[in-house]
């Protein structure tokens, strides 16, 4: 991707938050996950919003990825949300962590125990959307470009003493208009909420590093789900807490 094509990608993902039409593609891929990662900040600054928190993935053997969450796109639970806004009202439930202090940029990895003293932890739920008509079917590039189809995270109470739990192998629980779908043990992409967050810190210790109150979110325990006008989706991770939100019709 060259960079008028990176300008012109920025362009069209900046055109659809502001209201424009769902796009098919972007002009061009991205070359690499740096220039990915680019876009997302390229795209947050045209906009001129701020980062509240951060989507990771840290996945065995693959490059370490984040995507934007725009401090504007965070909410309380239990949050209402328009259901056009995001367009395709995905749901996963996950496990997230708010920094307590700043983690500043530094040129050594911080290490894991430095992170875990840094954070709370706290029940979550991504908002999978995207301002592609299919995000799924884009490659994996565009899809990091367009900050991992992030549309909002919802919050749920902080705790602060987290760290005797095995943040692992939570028991969660899901439902959808109060009908159980889910119940199991763990479920994390990797295993490892807390590896996810180190993974993030280190990524972002080479640019600005993290803000105080800035979140990260770890990935799915649930699977992904899509809802419909009117659906609630409500997740219990067992002795950490619970979230919901409602896509209102």
């Amino acid at each position: 991707m060259t960079d008028d094509e990176m300008a012109a990608a920025i362009g069209l993902l900046a055109g659809v938050h502001r209201g424009a039409d769902l796009i098919e593609a972007l002009n061009a891929t991205p070359s690499s996950v740096a220039q990915a990662h680019g876009i997302q900040d390229s795209v947050a600054a045209a906009l001129g919003e701020a980062a509240g928190a951060f989507k990771a993935n840290a996945p065995s053997g693959g490059p370490n990825v984040r995507g934007l969450i725009y401090a504007s796109r965070i909410f309380e639970s239990p949050a209402r949300i328009a259901a056009n806004d995001p367009s395709h009202n995905g749901v996963e439930g996950e496990i997230a962590f708010r920094f307590l202090r700043d983690l500043p940029a530094q040129e050594e990895d911080y290490s894991r125990a430095e992170v875990v003293q840094a954070v709370s932890a706290m029940a979550a739920i991504e908002i999978v959307s995207g301002r592609y008509r299919q995000p799924k079917l884009r490659p994996a590039l565009e899809q990091l470009a367009d900050c991992l189809m992030n549309g909002a995270l919802i919050r749920g109470p902080e705790l602060t003493n987290w760290r005797p739990l095995d943040i692992a192998n939570l028991r969660v629980k899901a439902w959808v208009n109060g009908e159980q779908v889910l119940q199991q043990i763990g479920g994390h992409p990797i295993g490892d909420p807390v590896g996810v967050a180190v993974a993030l810190v280190n990524m972002l210790r080479q640019q600005d590093g993290i803000k105080a109150g800035q979140i990260v979110t770890t990935g799915s325990c649930t699977g992904i789900r899509f809802l419909q006008p009117g659906d609630r989706f409500e997740v219990e991770f067992e002795d950490l807490g619970a979230v919901e939100v409602l896509f209102v019709a």
